[in-house]
């Protein structure tokens, strides 16, 4: 009988008395480098102008996704005649991509 009360009374005693802890929380904050770039994408009639990509690949695609025209972008601000038929077109420079409309 006396095992019976001793060890839940021990047991709450170890946890009270002996066993204190202190968590803390650490935040780490990475920081992370982002490049952030502002990519300009637009067409006046067939005229396609790109502002802010330097030396990034330039990719033209049809809506059927035929790339019908590739260059690489070398300055930061292009511009290039299209002479394509009319219709939607899809333009990605970099990580941008856009739908532009030739008319």
């Amino acid at each position: 009988m006396i095992k019976k009360i001793f060890t839940p009374f021990l047991f709450t005693l170890l946890l009270s008395v002996g066993f204190t802890s202190t968590v803390q929380a650490r935040t780490a904050i990475d920081l992370i480098d982002l490049d952030v770039q502002t990519i300009s994408i637009s067409v006046l009639g067939n005229v396609l102008h790109v502002v802010g990509a330097e030396d990034e690949q330039l990719s033209v695609y049809s809506v059927t996704g035929v790339r019908v025209m590739s260059v690489k972008v070398d300055g930061g601000d292009k511009h290039y005649t299209l002479n394509f038929p009319k219709g939607c077109y899809i333009v990605k420079v970099g990580n941008v991509v856009r739908k532009v409309s030739i008319r």
